[in-house]
């Protein structure tokens, strides 16, 4: 692969530490989920992983839609990442919400969704290795 952008990130102290980028743009605090036992009072390795994903497959989505001629510039991506126990550790799954426009009829947007899918950097990250379901509201 010849990378286009690396993006570089330092964590300290696990879930309860701080997150910062090497630009110093993000720069955050991590905390637990209360869900998890925490106190809430920081954003999740869950919560960063599923804005990276909506946001990495809204603009896969936006490609497909350029190629294919529909306009889905309206479109929203929601990414749902779950946490659980998997055996031995702890995996993940995704559930990625798509609403499309009014305009764009239900074959279409399944169409445009599954080729989304296939370009994504974090879908094709992620096959084979957790479950993804892709949900068309």
């Amino acid at each position: 692969m010849d990378a286009l952008y690396t993006a570089v990130a330092t964590a300290t102290h696990g879930r309860d530490g701080r997150a910062v980028s090497s630009d110093g743009v993000l720069d955050l605090a991590l905390g637990v989920p209360q869900a998890m036992g925490g106190n809430g009072q920081g954003t999740n390795p869950e919560q960063l992983f599923a804005a990276g994903y909506a946001a990495c497959f809204g603009s896969a989505l936006g490609l497909v839609g350029r190629q294919a001629k529909v306009d889905v510039s309206d479109a929203a991506v929601t990414a749902e990442v779950s946490i659980g126990k998997q055996g031995e550790g702890f995996g993940l799954a995704v559930t990625l919400r798509v609403e499309l426009p009014d305009s764009v009829d239900e074959a279409t947007g399944r169409k445009l969704v599954e080729q989304a899918h296939q370009v994504c950097p974090y879908s094709n990250a992620t096959r084979g290795n957790i479950d993804v379901d892709l949900v068309i509201e």
